[in-house]
């Protein structure tokens, strides 16, 4: 039985966060023996799915984005450990392969915050405003 579109991206958005849950959660516990990480609180932000459920594409933020690249190397150095958790929790008939990412988009909202607060810029929104 096929299924549309919509009923795949649903699915998809729905693992992805499920994925998202249990890798928090294992990353809250401390479940990953690493020194790195153990000394860092570690974001989960999104998990992208691909559409046939086989990859994931992690997006992480240390807390205070600290020791961003230590952290993104320890979790990809754990990322067999963390594929087995998942598939542990999440009953699912592959085990997705992790991918692990900086999460840009907090950097990227704080630029354009930024921006925005610039006074020529503040001056010529409110010119558009008249």
């Amino acid at each position: 039985m096929n299924k549309d579109p919509q009923e795949k991206s649903v699915r998809t958005l729905r693992v992805g966060e499920q994925v998202r849950h249990v890798l928090s959660e294992i990353l809250q516990r401390g479940d990953v023996h690493d020194e790195t990480l153990s000394r860092h609180m570690v974001s989960v932000t999104e998990v992208r799915m691909s559409p046939d459920l086989r990859h994931a594409t992690v997006f992480v933020k240390p807390l205070l984005g600290k020791d961003e690249d230590a952290v993104l190397k320890a979790l990809r150095t754990n990322t067999a450990y963390l594929q087995r958790e998942v598939a542990h929790r999440i009953k699912m008939k592959y085990a997705a392969r992790l991918k692990f990412l900086a999460d840009e988009s907090f950097d990227e909202g704080s630029h354009i915050d930024a921006l925005l607060r610039k006074p020529e810029v503040a001056r010529d929104l409110e010119s558009d405003g008249e």
